[in-house]
């Protein structure tokens, strides 16, 4: 039955994670509080006409709370064996609006239905995290086997791969917190440790391009230097070295540290081409072994070794070739490459006045300066921090910060008490959604990321962004009151 009877419900209501609610209700009235600060305009009747934005949103929210109360009242089954239909649907939309969404503000991803505009990105996060939790679930299913990582892999990057399509990077950035949440599930460290390598790579690459040291490149001999260490950091913590072999890792470390001083201190030599022929050897070392032994270890070590130099060398061509020019222009300044406060960096240093002259307990509700007068651009959407920072202090926004803090842990400590894999998956899925928002979403207020655009859990201005976290978390309740009966 698809609905749920009158003493289950009675029954539901004992069950709820009502601290859970309490945070999610408080969170919401303080997003409602925040754009009523962002969009004043000295007009106190402003807040409550019909075609302004706290309106608007306080529609949004009852729409929410509601939609939140239908999911509730549905049998938590239907959502377990519907969630291969529900994600397959979810990808049916995304695909079409990729062809039909009109171009706005250089993106097709939403669909304008009248004065309605929705847009499917935010509620695919939804279908994912359900598929994922009914993936894992199955009896048959190993995450650490080639073929479970390739399936876990291919549900999360299929929908990104769409959202890129619509020009939507942010959002589709978002779903990299899935990757996260399966490392409760058995995800082995290498896949963080890959990640965060790429990210380094890409940093050293942007950052170095065209610099010298003296006659060395720069860029190739960290890049380089870079792989080589972590090769060989890697293979140690995974392989027993014999003696011999250990002497002659540190002779050949010491021995190439040491040439690298020399060169950069008193040599007119491109040492760069002595760190290429290093790391070359390293991988060609990790290629023999895997042969000679038939090791799956060396193997997999060696390729990810030349899939981290393929992805360095490839570093430029994507910069300059595949990113937008605002995307470009967004990360140089984000890297302090360039310097643009007219343009790419004016919404961060506007950002950031605007939070520092809050000081410790802010200019008080309706009381900003900044904000009122619309210094900040976006600032009652994806700069909503900006806004709580002026009126409310660091204290506010430290307070902002505990109560995502709280509900993240609350979310996570549910989700461990659930006896099913599938509602521990589908916990740690929300719980690394909301840590993904609020990290990108504060750091590129303060300017420590790159600005893409995605919005504050519960606060930014916008429907589709507050149904899809509202349904998230009351499909999340309702599975931990399952397993509560």
């Amino acid at each position: 039955m698809p609905y749920l009877s009158k003493q289950r419900r009675s029954n539901l209501l004992m069950r709820l994670d009502w601290p859970l609610i309490i945070l999610y209700l408080l969170m919401v009235a303080g997003g409602w509080l925040a754009i009523c600060g962002a969009t004043y305009d000295f007009t106190p009747s402003h807040l409550l006409e019909m075609g302004g934005r706290p309106m608007q949103q306080l529609i949004w929210i009852s729409l929410a709370l509601v939609l939140g109360g239908v999911v509730l009242l549905i049998d938590e089954d239907l959502f377990e064996s519907g969630a291969p239909y529900l994600y397959i649907g979810f990808i049916l939309l995304l695909i079409v609006t990729a062809v039909v969404a009109p171009d706005i503000k250089g993106s097709r991803s939403w669909l304008v239905m009248g004065p309605i505009r929705v847009q499917p990105a935010e509620f695919a996060k939804l279908g994912t995290a359900l598929m994922l939790a009914y993936w894992l679930n199955r009896p048959e299913f190993k995450l650490t086997t080639l073929r479970g990582y390739l399936e876990v892999f291919a549900i999360i990057l299929l929908p990104m791969a769409i959202i890129i399509l619509q020009s939507e990077t942010g959002s589709a950035l978002v779903f990299c917190a899935f990757f996260l949440a399966l490392y409760r599930e058995g995800l082995s460290g290498a896949f963080l440790l890959l990640a965060s390598l790429a990210v380094t790579l890409f940093v050293v690459a942007l950052m170095l391009a065209d610099v010298s040291w003296g006659a060395t490149d720069a860029s190739r001999l960290l890049i380089c230097s870079i792989i080589s260490v972590a090769t060989i950091l890697y293979l140690s913590s995974i392989v027993r070295w014999k003696p011999r072999e250990r002497r002659i890792l540190w002779i050949v470390s010491i021995a190439y540290f040491v040439g690298m001083y020399v060169s950069l201190r008193w040599l007119l030599i491109d040492y760069s081409y002595v760190a290429l022929a290093l790391m070359s050897c390293i991988i060609l070392f990790c290629f023999i072994r895997a042969l000679l032994h038939y090791s799956r270890s060396y193997l997999l070590v060696g390729i990810a070794s030349l899939g981290l130099l393929a992805f360095s060398l490839s570093v430029e061509y994507v910069y300059n070739d595949i990113l937008a020019p605002h995307q470009q222009m967004r990360i140089a300044v984000s890297l302090g490459i360039e310097q643009d406060p007219r343009g790419a960096g004016y919404n961060v240093d506007q950002a950031k006045i605007a939070i520092g002259s809050g000081g410790l307990l802010g200019k008080g509700f309706l009381q900003g300066t900044q904000t009122k007068l619309k210094y900040v651009p976006e600032q009652d959407t994806d700069f909503i921090f900006c806004t709580i920072g002026e009126e409310q202090g660091f204290a506010g926004s430290v307070g902002l910060l505990l109560l995502f803090l709280t509900m993240i842990l609350r979310i996570m400590w549910r989700a461990e008490q659930h006896p099913s894999t599938f509602g521990r998956v589908y916990g740690y899925c929300l719980a690394c959604v909301f840590i993904f928002h609020l990290m990108v979403n504060v750091g590129m207020v303060l300017g420590l990321v790159p600005v893409i655009g995605i919005p504050l859990p519960f606060f930014s201005y916008g429907g589709s962004s507050l149904w899809g976290f509202s349904l998230m978390l009351a499909l999340f309740l309702k599975i931990d009151a399952s397993g509560k009966r």
